[in-house]
Parts: structure tokens; C-alpha cells; sequence
């Protein structure tokens, strides 16, 4: 009975393995997790993260810092209470540009606020193009920080990123350094942002 209660078992603990494996692994960048703190709790917060990731509406901008790669220069991208700023000078001029509105674009479930409207004299035509192409140029975006809230199935939780340093107000972070909400946005910011590491368990 032994024997035949391991061999039914082990299936389970593999799918569940295989189902890890593929969160934490896919094929861009992953959460780098040791095997040794894959433990029933961990297992759970990774699975709810890729359901979460599915999701991305449930975590919202409340400010960003970034460096965008334009044609001709980089630029500084702020988003703040008081609204957009760019350092290029189409921003500085019209108060939009499509640097902005690629951003727009590309971050629309997880910024909950109407774009920046069209300006008297702005070549649209022109923006809209440029726009357009760099939503699909995605590396041209270096994401240093930002600070969001994040529905979860529970209650909402606070998140912020700094150059590689993550917080969150989930108690599971703070008792191992990484949440289902960091993992998500992980998931959901890919290349943007530097892999949640999480060591051994103590």
C-alpha cells in the first residue's frame, strides 16, 4: 500500500513541480528561486502569482521613473500625482509626445487614467507612427522605478521598485523577501525590471 500510495502521489508533486518550473523559467527573464525553499507555501504564492499575471489590471501605476530610447536621444519619463513629464523637446513644447503615448500604450491596464490629449500645432500624424512603432521596440525602455498598489484576492497591497530593490506590504514578504504580487509584476514587467531572488529557507 506504501509503494502504491508513492507512485500515485508523485505525479501530483511533479505537475505541481512542472507548473513551478514554468513560472520561474520561461523563456526571458525568470524569478531565480533555489529548489531547497520550494516549499508547500512557496509553491502556492508562485502559482497565485501566475494566475495574478494574468491579470495585470489588478496593479496600478501611482508613479514611475524611466529612461526611453528615442530616435535621436534618451529621455527621462516621470509619472507622478502631478501627471507626465518627458525631457524631450517635443514635451517640453506640446505637453505630449510619442514617447509618452507609446507608454500609454504599453502600460494601459496598469495606469487607470485617460491619455494625454492631442495639442494645437502637434504633428499627430507623425507622433502617432513613431508611437505606434515603438510600442513594438520595447527595449528601448529601462524602467529604474516606480510604486504601485495591488488589488490582491484578499486586500490590497503596496508595492514599490528601486534599481533592482523591492518592498511590499504583504506579510509574506517580509518573512521571505517575495510575494505573489512581486512575482507577478515580475511576470507582467518581463525585461523591464531585475529578477525577485529568493534564497534558501533559514
Amino acid at each position: 500500500m506504501g509503494n502504491l500510495h508513492k507512485r500515485i502521489a508523485q505525479p501530483k508533486r511533479g505537475a505541481a513541480w512542472q507548473a513551478v518550473a514554468r513560472f520561474c523559467f520561461p523563456a526571458s527573464a525568470g524569478i531565480a528561486i533555489e529548489r531547497t525553499d520550494m516549499d508547500a507555501s512557496m509553491i502556492n504564492k508562485i502559482q497565485k502569482a501566475s494566475a495574478y499575471a494574468s491579470e495585470p489590471g489588478r496593479a496600478t501605476f501611482s508613479s514611475f521613473s524611466l529612461r526611453f530610447q528615442g530616435n535621436n536621444n534618451v529621455y527621462t519619463i516621470e509619472l507622478d500625482d502631478g501627471g507626465w513629464s518627458c525631457t524631450c523637446p517635443g514635451f517640453q513644447r506640446y505637453g505630449i509626445c510619442p514617447h509618452i503615448m507609446a507608454l500609454e500604450s504599453i502600460f494601459k491596464p496598469l495606469l487607470k487614467r485617460k491619455p494625454l490629449p492631442y495639442a494645437p500645432g502637434q504633428n499627430i500624424v507623425s507622433d502617432v507612427k513613431k508611437a505606434k512603432r515603438y510600442t513594438q521596440e520595447r527595449d528601448r525602455i529601462q524602467l529604474h522605478s516606480f510604486a504601485c498598489s495591488f488589488e490582491g484576492y484578499n486586500k490590497t497591497h503596496f508595492i514599490t521598485y528601486a534599481d533592482g530593490n523591492w518592498t511590499s506590504t504583504a506579510a509574506f514578504f517580509a518573512q521571505r523577501g517575495v510575494c505573489s504580487h512581486t512575482m507577478a509584476l515580475e511576470k507582467i514587467l518581463k525585461d523591464w525590471v531585475a529578477p525577485v531572488r529568493v534564497g534558501a529557507l533559514p
